[in-house]
């Protein structure tokens, strides 16, 4: 009884906060979680003459499907190779720019380098497959253009799938390495002039003030943006895979990911059933990932853990 009257009295004290939430509550409730009621199609045979909870109920074939046929497997291979590419390449080299970017001392220089590497974030997938086709097409692309002129043998990149592994990593760093340059570069901004003085007059050069000054602040930042991505790791960035290789079949065994199955079980082959269990073995391995990773960070440093 007196946990419910402090319930109570704590919804009557903050009510205008708990009004101010409630939009983003009924956001969650009815796009998030109204939803997951779908996930019971993962255990269907949908049938589209039935409605919607009419179909056959056929339990776990779906997932042993996708597992027996080995479709699971290769999925879950790429999605996770491609995502790790991503987090750790990623985050390397962000690092690495934005310490170089607080290093260099012309100010106009600094923020249209800073400009430049951060405007790509902002092209559409869209216009990047435009960009990409137009310069591998076999038959007229920039690529195959210029090697003619050279003398050299075109090449068919959109018939080579372990070109493709390279090139959307690429892609991805292209467009997203500048976003992650700028958060990092926000703290080391951050950082209190007092340590690099003293190091200083301490005799420290500057490999040894980025090494020992830096690096260690920009710990905390790491791992939070660590956690998050691995929260995500099992999502594949749909719109890059899609829009640079599309429908190619020739390209699946290195491209295709969680995502583009899913998306393609519904739109071609209308496979609800079968999408839906990929998409639910997704969440639930993303699920079990962030959680672990996060009970062993708090383990190790319980300050660097997300809850």
């Amino acid at each position: 009884m007196q946990r419910k009257n402090g319930l109570w009295k704590e919804l009557v004290t903050n009510r205008l906060l708990f009004l101010m939430l409630l939009p983003t509550l009924l956001f969650f409730i009815i796009n998030s979680y109204t939803p997951m009621v779908g996930v019971y199609y993962a255990f269907t045979r949908f049938d589209f003459n039935t409605s919607l909870f009419n179909s056959q109920f056929v339990g776990l074939e779906n997932f042993k499907f996708l597992w027996k046929s080995g479709v699971l497997v290769k999925l879950t291979l790429n999605t996770i190779g491609y995502n790790a590419v991503f987090i750790l390449l990623g985050n390397v080299l962000a690092i690495a720019l934005a310490i170089l970017l607080s290093e260099l001392k012309t100010q106009w220089f600094k923020k249209l380098t800073q400009s430049i590497m951060f405007l790509p974030y902002f092209v559409s997938f869209v216009i990047l497959s435009v960009i990409v086709y137009n310069v591998f097409n076999y038959e007229s692309g920039f690529l195959n253009t210029l090697l003619e002129k050279l003398g050299a043998e075109p090449v068919d990149v959109y018939n080579t799938p372990w070109i493709w592994i390279f090139l959307i990593i690429i892609f991805y760093l292209w467009k997203n390495l500048g976003y992650s340059m700028v958060i990092y570069l926000a703290t080391i901004t951050g950082i209190s002039e007092e340590y690099y003085e003293a190091a200083k007059i301490d005799g420290a050069n500057i490999f040894q003030r980025i090494w020992y000054i830096t690096v260690p602040m920009l710990k905390t930042t790491f791992v939070m943006l660590l956690l998050f991505a691995l929260g995500s790791i099992m999502k594949g960035q749909f719109d890059l895979f899609y829009q640079l290789v599309g429908n190619n079949g020739m390209l699946y065994n290195t491209t295709d990911i969680l995502d583009t199955y899913v998306y393609r079980s519904l739109k071609v082959t209308f496979d609800i059933g079968m999408s839906t269990a990929a998409g639910l073995y997704q969440s639930l391995f993303g699920f079990v990932l962030i959680m672990t990773v996060n009970y062993i960070i708090k383990k190790i440093n319980d300050e660097y853990a997300l809850f």
